[in-house]
């Protein structure tokens, strides 16, 4: 990611987290929406897929949406996070082979060993959440959730370390969202908890895609997109 536009992007996120931390929203109206169009300005210029750049597009219009309290603007920005994480799923399938020379980036093993347990903590969230929810967020909120592991799943399983740990974090960022919206105990300043999870995902998440698609074997073309070269 070139300096310029790291710097820009880390300066954001301190604003924008300093601002959750003292409760000075006006700051976080600003610093917010300028995160993931930098992120994705940055990768772009360094040949990003276009559904890498199109998923944190997608986040960012969920975050712009979720800075208002409407139940329909949340509704809104879960589903253009959701269109995100599809983004993300279709990319980590159909690139994932490419890791590593050639080879799958997690052996498959692992993938079985982590299937279980992303299941098992979609069940459970789900399970514990549900009760709580309001009735016209429950089956929207299942929904997307189904998405969301779907991502942090082939993230870890398909792209490597750095990728699943970011969809790990994005799946945790998520569950403090979900858990304030079913009125649960909050830790102090639980937004601050939720953007700093969250921009740390979606950095990991398109640093360890990048990478991986850059070292892959082919040729690039724009945007990191492979082109046959067979007639």
């Amino acid at each position: 990611m070139p300096t310029l536009l790291l710097a820009a992007l880390a300066l954001a996120a301190l604003a924008d987290l300093v601002s959750l931390a003292v409760d000075f929203h006006p700051g976080h109206a600003v610093a917010k929406p300028l995160l993931m169009p930098l992120l994705a300005a940055g990768v772009a210029v360094r040949g990003a897929s276009r559904l890498l750049v199109a998923a944190l597009l997608c986040g960012w219009g969920g975050d712009v949406l979720l800075l208002s309290d409407a139940d329909t603007a949340f509704l809104v920005g879960m589903a253009s996070f959701a269109a995100g994480h599809i983004c993300y799923v279709t990319l980590f399938l159909r690139h994932g082979r490419y890791a590593r020379g050639g080879r799958r980036a997690t052996p498959r093993t692992r993938a079985l060993l982590l299937a279980p347990a992303y299941a098992a903590a979609l069940v459970t969230t789900i399970t514990l959440l549900w009760p709580d929810l309001p009735a016209d967020l429950r089956v929207p909120v299942a929904g997307y959730s189904v998405l969301l592991v779907a991502m942090a799943y082939t993230a870890a399983t398909r792209f490597g370390p750095v990728t699943g740990l970011g969809g790990a974090l994005f799946l945790l960022s998520d569950t403090l969202i979900a858990t304030g919206v079913a009125d649960w105990p909050q830790l102090p300043r639980p937004d601050l908890w939720i953007m700093l999870t969250y921009v740390a995902a979606q950095f990991l998440l398109a640093s360890g895609t990048l990478r991986t698609l850059r070292a892959r074997p082919g040729p690039m073309a724009t945007y990191g997109e492979v082109r046959s070269t067979t007639p």
